[in-house]
């Protein structure tokens, strides 16, 4: 029945069987709460790792010795392996949060369900109203028609006189309406004379055959026709039409109707004249003559007794169920069917309905007893022209139909139901190992750790507690391993310092050594070149211009004075100096610098960018011994750019970081220094230049120079691209050092 309504495609939920007892569940609270701690000491570090469940009991439940047992039921089950205690919980879960969801499901759509039948029936009854009024307006329309039709307003007089081609001429005319509109159902069309005598008249039988011409009868005594021929205004309603005049047109047959016994009706039928008198839409226009006076009428009716062109229409085009016109109390004409299969035309309206509607003349919605069973209907009176209640309008659904939706839906449900809990505890499974996978893997991961082993790490699963408690670990031991390293790498800074250290010192007594040694030379070198170039310059000027010797003599003078040089520079690489300290502006000690060497020619193709800190502080240092430094290591990056035609140097001043003092870095684009040299840069008498252009005592000096300021000098260099030499100075020396600390210094 309902399988062409949209209500059909509800589905839903039903009440479930699957709840546990309400007093048990009442009676019992389980919670769990996961903890076992796994020490491990591993440098001073606990970790404790919830993983396992306990269990307690409801408030005042101990002192119940009833629930013993179950206490100890679920204790067993809940202090088991993890795996197993939340298996059994999500199917608990499963099973309760299914099963109320069931019961709250079923009857929000058992509601819906209610709701969705109660406005279907409404939309019923809109229909059949609509309907209903459309036939009205139908049978209405044709008496409207044939009042305006010339033929028959023209044949009106010689009709009333008995001319039969008056008669005829009507009686065509009605025959035409009737042939061209094709009316469906029982109908009676009359043009009546002023007294509501029948002139000519024709009925169309329910299988539209037309009946033979119809000229005798009144309608006078008819509460409508009397007021349309009195009023002068067209009238159309539901009329109940008396058996005698339905005799006169011979439809008192059909119109009669055999009361049945209903359960449910009413004691006494609302209208005496049910079984016997008719229910017809009727329709009624004046006929007006030329003075305007009222000198007939045309009368179109559809007569409703056992003519069921209308109720199944209402049904078949807008779907209605099912469909009843009632006469008073009475089915006139209906599509409800009895136990036989036969229509339930006879039977009458229940009582409950009967004083709604007919007696008080209200809608009535809800349940109601039609015929044998239960409906879930609508009912609304139908008035005539004069207001007065003389049936009612029913639509209805069969209450039956709609319990045998919800039980399948009802069935449906607890299948789900079911399948859910049983799908719950499959699926419980795998999400069980999932969770208890991590906090294996926690578990085994501490026991590597405990074993000495700290590259072993956890992998968080997600976002939950589980992750953060493995990041945690893995954080543990990153900090671990990074501590470890620290102590490893500051073991091995320790070392390779201690090492730096012990080389340190030994070149440091082997500068000393030479320091000694190389002073005692240049003292006892220094007399006898200055004997040789003294006797030298005087033999050179004796002698004539133009002696050959003179040339020789020169060579002479010459190569003594580069050893008188290299003398003073070793008397300069041994001679223990102090510091003369005193506030020096860096800065301004390298423009000048850079201002005067580049006076040179040699600075013709190198290009010299200052780059200094306006911050600078000044700082306490020795500005004769620090212009030494600078002009040694500015030579020397003229000289590295020589090769390749030029380049740029650039001087740098920062404040070091860390407060470690100032930083001086002179760079050049030169050709580099050779890895392999790097580390002899500092040692005296080292040199790559060729042989009779560098004594190999220059960096040796700046390397001293620099250790008593209690600096540091470092070199960065790349083959090919040049070298940056970095000086960091202190801003204060606390205790200049002396002859003795500055030599060893170098």
């Amino acid at each position: 029945m309902y399988s062409n309504r949209p209500i059909s495609s509800i589905a839903g939920y039903s009440r479930s069987s699957l709840l546990p007892d309400p007093v048990a569940v009442n009676k019992t609270v389980v919670a769990t709460r996961p903890y076992v701690a796994i020490l491990t000491g591993i440098a001073n570090h606990v970790i404790v790792i919830p993983v396992a469940y306990g269990l307690a009991a409801a408030d005042g439940e101990a002192s119940n010795g009833g629930h013993k047992p179950m206490k100890r039921v679920l204790s067993g089950l809940l202090g088991g392996r993890l795996q197993a205690v939340l298996v059994a919980s999500f199917s608990l879960i499963a099973a309760l949060t299914v099963g109320l969801n069931a019961i709250a499901v079923s009857q929000v759509i058992r509601d819906y369900l209610e709701t969705a039948e109660a406005d279907l029936v409404a939309r019923d009854m809109n229909l059949a109203n609509a309907f209903y009024q459309l036939k009205l307006d139908e049978v209405a329309a044709i008496s409207y028609r044939l009042a305006l039709d010339l033929w028959v307003n023209q044949s009106l007089p010689g009709a009333v006189q008995g001319r039969p081609e008056a008669l005829e001429l009507i009686d065509q005319q009605i025959t035409n309406k009737i042939t061209v509109l094709a009316l469906g159902g029982t109908h009676l069309i009359a043009v009546l004379d002023a007294q509501g005598n029948i002139l000519v008249g024709r009925v169309v039988s329910a299988n539209n055959q037309m009946q033979p011409i119809l000229s005798g009868g009144s309608f006078g005594r008819l509460p409508i026709v009397e007021k349309v021929l009195t009023g002068g205004e067209a009238q159309a309603a539901t009329e109940v039409i008396p058996a005698e005049l339905l005799q006169q047109v011979g439809l008192d047959r059909q119109a009669a109707i055999s009361l049945l016994d209903t359960p449910k009706a009413a004691p006494e039928p609302f209208d005496p004249r049910e079984g016997t008198a008719g229910l017809a839409l009727m329709g009624v226009h004046p006929l007006v003559g030329e003075g305007g006076q009222v000198v007939g009428a045309v009368l179109s009716a559809h007569l409703l007794n056992n003519d069921f062109a209308l109720v199944d229409r209402i049904k078949e085009v807008a779907g209605v169920d099912t469909v009843t016109i009632f006469f008073g109390d009475l089915r006139v004409s209906t599509n409800v069917m009895t136990e036989q299969g036969e229509r339930a035309v006879g039977t009458r309206i229940s009582q409950d309905v009967y004083e709604r509607v007919l007696r008080q003349g209200f809608a009535y919605v809800g349940r109601a007893y039609v015929v044998n069973e239960w409906f879930i209907t609508r009912y609304e009176p139908l008035r005539d022209h004069t207001g007065q209640v003389v049936g009612s309008l029913y639509v209805g659904a069969r209450e039956s139909a709609f319990q045998a939706l919800v039980h399948n839906i009802t069935r449906r449900v607890t299948l789900i139901a079911l399948v859910s809990v049983v799908l719950a505890g499959i699926l419980a499974v795998p999400i069980a190992r999932a969770i208890v996978r991590p906090i294996v893997e926690l578990v085994e991961a501490n026991r590597r750790v405990a074993r000495g082993d700290l590259a072993v790490r956890v992998q968080p699963y997600g976002r939950g507690e589980l992750a953060i408690l493995g990041r945690a670990f893995n954080g543990m031991v990153e900090a671990l391993q990074e501590a470890q390293q620290k102590l490893m790498r500051a073991f091995n800074n320790m070392a390779e310092t201690l090492k730096e250290t012990q080389q340190e010192l030994l070149h440091k007594e082997k500068l000393a050594s030479m320091g000694q040694l190389a002073a005692g030379v240049a003292h006892e070198l220094n007399n006898p070149l200055g004997t040789i170039l003294l006797y030298s310059n005087i033999v050179h000027k004796e002698l004539p211009e133009g002696d050959p010797h003179r040339e020789d003599l020169q060579m002479v003078i010459g190569e003594t004075e580069r050893c008188k040089a290299i003398v003073r520079n070793l008397l300069d690489f041994a001679r223990q100096n102090e510091v003369l300290a005193q506030p020096t502006d860096l800065n301004d000690l390298l423009q000048k610098l850079a201002a005067e060497q580049q006076r040179h020619p040699r600075f013709e193709k190198i290009r010299v960018v200052l780059d200094l800190d306006p911050e600078l502080p000044h700082i306490q240092a020795d500005p004769l011994q620090l212009r030494q430094v600078f002009v040694n290591l500015i030579n020397n990056a003229v000289e590295a750019m020589e090769p390749k035609g030029g380049g740029t140097l650039t001087i740098n001043t920062r404040l070091a970081p860390l407060d470690q003092g100032v930083r001086v870095s002179i760079a050049d684009t030169g050709v580099g220094i050779a890895e392999e040299n790097r580390a002899r840069l500092f040692m005296p008498f080292f040199t790559t230049k060729p042989v009779g252009k560098g004594t190999g005592l220059g960096l040796a000096i700046v390397y001293g120079i620099v250790k008593m300021h209690r600096g540091q000098i470092q070199v960065q260099s790349e083959e090919g691209k040049g070298t940056v030499m970095t000086i960091t100075l202190p801003l204060k020396l606390s205790t200049p050092p002396g002859p003795a600390e500055g030599l060893g210094a170098i």
